[in-house]
């Protein structure tokens, strides 16, 4: 196994949504993530960036001092030019990464699809072409190109750099043929149609426990960050019988690369088109506060405008209970508390902007009653000697639908 120190840089001029120690605790969790034996973390103060280290040679001393003869790897919690990686090398005489590249290891761990791994792949190479400059002991030897890569003379970083480029082009076309597959599949869906709840939310807010507590699945579920990296939906019934569709995604994390929010913008297709939105916060974290604004933060930048429903979480270790209400419910996801409510919510969400209508039908159109059941939400059911009244609830669209159907019959 591999031992690591983890360096939490705290920069005096930065101004940083969270205190060093819980920064310092995130890192070190993320580096367990990996099942990297973490045999030292430190804060180490920076008065001014170093182009050439980052931290300061003092910095640099602690870090040797700590890591001693086992340490083999050091993460920096921080974003490292290649430039000022290749130095701390050097320097220490261990392998460096930053909290990018500490990151990518995690999600090229976890993901599974081919989808989740294109995805990966893609925010590799991305992060790899950058760490090209300047990081080539041999960028002056000269070497002939073989015609369809570069012409003679082309040194190695730019033949690197064109190889990188073409494998990147190539990952994007691969990608845009699963989000077309990800359209069809919506599409059929949209002919059912079920509604799509997404669950969002930061890395470790339990997101995919109450995944599996709602559809009784076994979505891999434990207690660490991006324990979920592929998209995952199961069918979900609501108390008064309609059915929506789940979604399990990946969680967020503050300072989440641009590259990487490009990257899984396809697996974040379920967020950007969902019917409902809920966002899962740990309550009992310290920082749940700021996990708040790191999630709001992605979604903007997705450009979701549906504001989502919070799921307070883990009240289970609380010894008070939130305030429910329409936006709003308390949760545990581990022993069910509060789950029925935040059913009844949801259901409350799907329901504005529908239609409620009285349909009499004779007893005998049994067909009808159950395309009723099927597409709209059934709020009672009268039985008479000869014909059913039900009250339901249907969108548009299948208020439309239904209207066509009787059209049909007439």
């Amino acid at each position: 196994m591999i031992k690591a120190i983890v360096v939490c840089p705290d920069v005096k001029n930065l101004t940083y949504k969270r205190n060093k120690e819980a920064r310092l605790f995130e890192a070190y969790n993320l580096a367990l993530s990996l099942d990297i034996e973490v045999i030292g973390k430190l804060i180490v103060n920076v008065s001014n960036i170093s182009p050439a280290t980052f931290i300061s040679l003092g910095g640099v001393d602690k870090i040797k001092e700590i890591a001693g003869e086992d340490a083999g790897l050091v993460i920096m919690d921080c974003a490292l030019s290649p430039v000022q990686q290749r130095n701390l090398e050097k320097v220490l005489n261990m392998k460096v990464i930053d909290r990018t590249a500490l990151i990518l290891e995690i999600f090229g761990k976890r993901a599974k699809t081919k989808e989740g791994v294109l995805q990966v792949e893609l925010a590799h190479l991305t992060y790899q072409r950058s760490r090209l400059v300047r990081s080539w002991t041999h960028l002056e030897r000269q070497r002939g190109g073989g015609g369809f890569l570069g012409g003679p003379g082309e040194k190695q970083v730019e033949l690197d750099r064109r190889i990188i480029d073409d494998k990147i082009i190539k990952i994007k076309k691969d990608l845009e043929k699963v989000k077309q597959t990800r359209y069809l599949h919506r599409k059929s869906r949209d002919k059912v149609p079920y509604p799509v709840v997404a669950l969002v939310g930061y890395t470790n807010a339990g997101k995919s426990t109450l995944f599996n507590y709602l559809t009784k699945s076994e979505v891999y579920a434990k207690d660490q960050l991006f324990a979920t990296l592929d998209p995952t939906m199961r069918e979900l019934r609501l108390p008064l019988g309609s059915r929506v569709i789940l979604s399990d995604t990946v969680g967020f994390i503050s300072d989440l690369p641009h590259s990487l929010i490009a990257a899984f913008s396809a697996t974040l297709e379920e967020v950007i088109n969902a019917d409902v939105i809920l966002h899962v916060r740990d309550l009992a974290n310290e920082e749940t506060a700021a996990q708040k604004d790191d999630v709001l933060a992605v979604l903007k930048e997705l450009e979701v405008e549906k504001e989502p429903i919070e799921v307070l979480n883990k009240i289970d270790l609380l010894d008070y209970r939130p305030l429910n209400s329409e936006d709003c419910c308390g949760v545990s996801a581990l022993t069910g508390e509060g789950v029925e409510n935040l059913l009844a919510v949801i259901e409350h969400s799907l329901s504005i902007g529908k239609n409620e209508c009285e349909i009499k039908l004779p007893s005998h159109q049994g067909y009808k009653i159950a395309w009723l059941y099927r597409n709209g939400t059934v709020l009672s059911k009268k039985i008479l000697e000869d014909e059913t009244i039900i009250n339901v609830r249907l969108s548009n669209d299948n208020l439309k639908r239904w209207e066509a159907l009787n059209d049909t019959d007439d």
